[in-house]
C-alpha cells in the first residue's frame, strides 16, 4: 500500500510541477489520479453523494489556493486532512449538539460500492452477483462501526495516512488512534467472519 502510494505521489509531483508552469490539463490528471481514495473516503463519512460531490470540490478549491505549496509526496494525506476538517465543520454547523461521538447512520443507498475500489469479482454472471452481494455485506459492516472507528479505517486503508496524523485529526493520542483501528479490524473481522469462512472454503 505505501508503496503503491509513493509511485502516486511522485507522478502527482510531477504533473503539479507542471500545472505551476502553466499546463492546467495536469491538474486533471492529479484530481483524477486521487478521485476514487479521496472521494471513496468523503461519501463514506457524509450524508450522501451530493453532499460528498460538495465536500469534494470544496477540497480541490482549497487545495488550488495553495497550489503553489502543494506536495505531491504527501498530497493525499494533506486532501485528507482537508476533507476531514471540511466534514467537522458541516457536521457542527448542520446538526450543533451532535458530535462525531453519535450512532452510526444506516446504511446509504446511494454510496459508491466498494467493487468500485476492489478488483472484479469474476467474469460469470454468477461470480458478479456474488461479488456485489459480498461487497454490499462489506459496506454494512463498515457504516455499523462507530463513527471514529470508521474514519480511522478509512483514512488508513483509502488514503494510507500515518496514524500520528490520524491522532492530529482526532485530536486523540497515537496509542488511542492505533486502538480505534484495532477495533475497527476487530469489528470487522467479527461482522464478516461467515463470509470469510466460505471464502476460504472456496
Amino acid at each position: 500500500m505505501a508503496a503503491e502510494h509513493g509511485i502516486l505521489d511522485a507522478q502527482a509531483a510531477a504533473w503539479l510541477d507542471e500545472y505551476r508552469q502553466g499546463r492546467v490539463e495536469a491538474l486533471g490528471r492529479v484530481v483524477e489520479q486521487y478521485r476514487r481514495p479521496l472521494f471513496g473516503f468523503i461519501l463514506n463519512m457524509t450524508e450522501g453523494r451530493e453532499d460528498a460531490e460538495e465536500v469534494f470540490q470544496e477540497t480541490w478549491r482549497r487545495a488550488l489556493r495553495h497550489a503553489d505549496r502543494l506536495d505531491g509526496r504527501r498530497l493525499l494525506s494533506w486532501l485528507f486532512r482537508v476533507a476531514h476538517n471540511l466534514i467537522v465543520d458541516r457536521v457542527r454547523a448542520k446538526k450543533p449538539v451532535e458530535s462525531l461521538n453519535s450512532e452510526p447512520r444506516a446504511e446509504e443507498p446511494g454510496r459508491a460500492p466498494l467493487a468500485d475500489r476492489l478488483p472484479a469479482p469474476g467474469p460469470t454472471p454468477a461470480g458478479e452477483s456474488a461479488g456485489r452481494d459480498l461487497d454490499r455485506r462489506i459496506r454494512q459492516a463498515i457504516d455499523r462501526l462507530p463513527p471514529e472507528q470508521r474514519e480511522v479505517f478509512l483514512m488508513r486503508i483509502e488514503g494510507d495516512v500515518p496514524f500520528r496524523e490520524i491522532a492530529r485529526l482526532q485530536e486523540v493520542s497515537i496509542n488511542t488512534a492505533l486502538a480505534r483501528m484495532q477495533y475497527a479490524l476487530k469489528k470487522l473481522r467479527e461482522d464478516l467472519k461467515d463470509e470469510y469462512a466460505a471464502w476460504v472454503e472456496e
